[in-house]
């Protein structure tokens, strides 16, 4: 990045800089109020002495899962870490880069973790309010609990940018793209590492307990229960929150970096104010949840306060647009005159406010939509249950269509409000794609409320399982658990849905960064962009067969990724499987109560299998765009990623509304429809659930930051392949090519060869 100007620089440090002050306080505020909430949920009570000991087996599991697993990357972000420092550019921003990355990975580790950890608390305290018969009660912790990790979101998502901000001014673009990429790598390998762990459990339990057993889903007598509960948590709580955390944080990235080409030193400024805000709504979205009696379940409780929160986020935001911004660019400081000139007649408040508007408008849009087919009680989830009649095949094959038919119109859907935000640029490639940028952090203004959503989901489930395992909730308390579990499939569902559009809106945003990287790696060459010939000049020129390659794999990438995750989580959860039917068989005395289960050979079962099916899908992520970009040059990287965002969002989308509707179809045949629990209609309905399991928890989720992980990656080497090429070393671009697919290759062989040698 070029040095701004004198008077850039000062505006920067003068008045400008208090905004970001003022954000950093309302990120530590934020953080304040997490920890005054997690005092709330741990001041209610733990339930009784069974309901106890049950938890404690769930934290001490999730804890020794994360621990190894934190083992295991770090080696991983050592030596992303050295290569980061090693790419071209000047010293301070090398340095800067390597160490907002570290601290990228850290926040993003650490709101995975507080996450699983207060979530493991909070379940039997939900399980304790049901037992009480109080609903509210039972919601109000639940969703709190959720806030608490929201709260942290947002807070070190703000803390981590306003520092880079702070610290390196005009520079901060370049480093943010380190900070980005340590929080996406590391919540990619989160979600990947706990949603097999979480969904080997969960398959295995069902497949034995259920179907082969026909006990309850969280019998004690199943070996597999407490690995199921701990998996929820390393999955759905550490996983999905170290996810959100990273969408929020490469959002940032990709709003700033853009911001700063399109609007000067306010666009270092304006995409901190908006998050800010959303901090503040988030707050009062979390307090405003609460279960009244005319409520007919918990999330009409949740959608008014989602609702009502992202109002007042239109509102506080349009204020502070028309405050902060001026109505012309021509009053913009730090920008260049060419800049100006391109912006021609369009007033920066309404770019902005038009943008941000958007992105609000599109979670609400996924919320209603997701909920739509997801949500037990209307139509699509109500097809799903009564194709139970005729068998598992059918059961199946109608989840499908709903997962199909589902991804169409949420791609529709994000695709309008890309091209809706695109449309405010008025033919500005730069003011269109900031747009598309702030649409995100106008989405972002929602997440906190999200995320509190999400974890709602996994916390209502392990707290159905510590009733059902301890038999002390009964009666209208159990009936309080099972109702808030299915709603937990459904903001789950909603929030994979509203990650994945800001996935979208990210990936497209730092796609124009990646162009725009390489206009200033020709400059910085001291050569005209035409120098690059086809390469160059084809970006985003399909009818280039390179590129056309590109974009082919691109895709590709996409569907082997989501196939390495589910046969990870079909091997996984076939050792578990074969451990649980040992154990019955064994030890006969399991059945008839008079013998323990040793569930910590499962919980060691489903930590070395996720941990080691890690390296693959890892190494795919982050080597292909490598292999791409050196091998067959920028034009091609560029197709791949368009290949991979388009692809992505469709299987995303697909795999995680199938799921979902498999998993509440399931809870409708127990709540007594077709035949009730025991019937052939709820067998075939659990052979749904288990094959969607790995589609909605695994594979689905992980979708989201490998999208932007391969845009990072892109953005970051892209510097080096038109260096190279410039410089006369096009043989090492092509070694470089070479040696990355050879590590693919490697561990692909690798990984068959596993599939083929385990022993069950």
């Amino acid at each position: 990045m070029r040095a701004a100007s004198s008077q850039s620089l000062v505006t920067v440090e003068g008045s400008n800089l208090n905004y970001v002050y003022a954000v950093l306080a309302i990120s530590l505020i934020a953080l304040g109020i997490a920890w005054a909430l997690r005092a709330q949920v741990l001041a209610q009570s733990d339930g009784t002495a069974k309901m106890r000991e049950i938890a404690e087996a769930v934290q001490e599991g999730a804890a020794a899962y994360l621990a190894r697993q934190f083992r295991t990357l770090s080696y991983f972000v050592g030596i992303v870490f050295v290569l980061l420092f090693a790419l071209p550019g000047d010293m301070d921003i090398r340095i800067g880069r390597s160490i907002f990355f570290l601290l990228g990975a850290g926040f993003s580790a650490l709101v995975g973790y507080n996450g699983m950890w207060l979530a493991v608390r909070a379940n039997v305290r939900v399980a304790e309010a049901a037992r009480n018969k109080n609903g509210e009660k039972a919601v109000q912790i639940a969703f709190r609990t959720g806030g608490v990790v929201g709260m942290t979101t947002v807070g070190l998502g703000l803390v981590g940018a306003s520092l880079v901000v702070i610290i390196y001014r005009e520079n901060a673009p370049a480093v943010l793209e380190g900070f980005g990429f340590g929080a996406a790598m590391l919540a990619m390998f989160m979600r990947v590492g706990g949603g097999i762990f979480t969904k080997a459990a969960d398959v295995g339990a069902d497949l034995v307990g259920k179907v082969e057993k026909n006990i309850p889903e969280d019998d004690p007598r199943n070996a597999a229960t407490i690995a199921d509960n701990v998996g929820d948590n390393v999955g759905d709580c550490a996983g999905m929150a170290a996810d959100l955390f990273e969408s929020y944080a490469v959002t940032l990235v990709a709003a700033l970096i853009l911001g700063k080409a399109a609007l000067g030193d306010a666009g270092l400024i304006y995409p901190l104010i908006v998050p800010a805000i959303g901090t503040i709504t988030a707050v009062i979205g979390i307090f405003l949840t609460r279960l009244r009696p005319t409520d007919k379940n918990a999330m009409q409780a949740i959608n008014r306060s989602f609702f009502i929160s992202a109002l007042i986020s239109a509102v506080l935001t349009g204020l502070a647009t028309f405050t902060y911004l001026p109505s012309d660019f021509k009053l913009l400081t730090g920008l260049s005159q060419e800049a100006i000139e391109s912006a021609g007649n369009i007033n920066p408040r309404v770019l902005a406010y038009g943008a941000v508007l958007i992105g609000i408008a599109l979670a609400a849009a996924i919320q209603v939509l997701t909920g739509f087919f997801t949500e037990v009680g209307k139509r699509p989830v109500n097809d799903v249950a009564a194709s139970s009649q005729t068998g598992a095949a059918t059961v199946i094959l109608a989840g499908i269509a709903v997962g199909f038919e589902s991804a169409v119109y949420s791609a529709i859907l994000i695709a309008t409000a890309v091209f809706g935000a695109f449309a405010l640029g008025g033919g500005s490639i730069v003011l269109s794609l900031l747009a598309i940028a702030l649409a995100g952090t106008g989405l972002l203004t929602t997440v906190g409320v999200i995320v509190a959503m999400d974890t709602f989901g996994p916390i209502s489930d392990n707290a159905q399982g510590i009733a059902e395992m301890s038999g002390d909730v009964k009666g209208e308390g159990a009936q309080i658990l099972t109702s808030l579990d299915a709603v937990g499939n459904t903001t789950k569902a909603i929030t994979k849905g509203i990650a994945i559009a800001t996935a979208v809106l990210a990936a497209t945003a730092l796609f124009g960064a990646f162009t725009d990287a390489i206009k200033q790696a020709v400059k910085d060459a001291g050569q005209e962009a035409a120098n690059l010939g086809l390469e160059y000049q084809g970006v985003l020129d399909v009818a280039n067969p390179r590129n056309l390659v590109g974009l082919i794999i691109g895709a590709a990438v996409v569907f082997l990724f989501s196939g390495l995750a589910v046969n990870a989580v079909s091997r996984a959860a076939g050792a578990v499987v074969m451990e649980v039917r040992n154990q019955f068989k064994l030890h006969p005395g399991i059945m008839k109560g008079t013998e323990k289960p040793e569930y910590g050979r499962v919980v060691d079962i489903c930590t070395r299998d996720s941990l080691r099916e890690l390296v693959t899908p890892g190494l795919l992520a982050v080597m292909a765009p490598i292999a791409v970009g050196f091998g067959l040059g920028v034009g091609a990287l560029g197709a791949y990623l368009a290949g991979a965002i388009g692809t992505g969002t469709l299987m995303a989308v697909f795999l995680s509304n199938s799921g979902g509707a498999w998993d509440n179809a399931k809870k409708m045949v127990e709540d007594g429809n077709y035949g009730g629990k025991g019937s052939d209609a709820h067998t075939a309905t659990i052979v749904g659930d288990t094959v969607g399991d790995p589609f909605k928890d695994t594979a689905g989720p992980a979708i989201n930051p490998l999208i932007k992980v391969m845009n990072l990656v892109g953005l970051l080497v892209t510097p080096a392949i038109v260096s190279f090429a410039l410089g006369g070393n096009s043989n090492i671009n092509t070694l470089i090519g070479v040696v990355a697919t050879l590590i693919i290759v490697a561990a692909l062989v690798r990984n068959r060869r596993q599939s083929t040698s385990i022993e069950y």
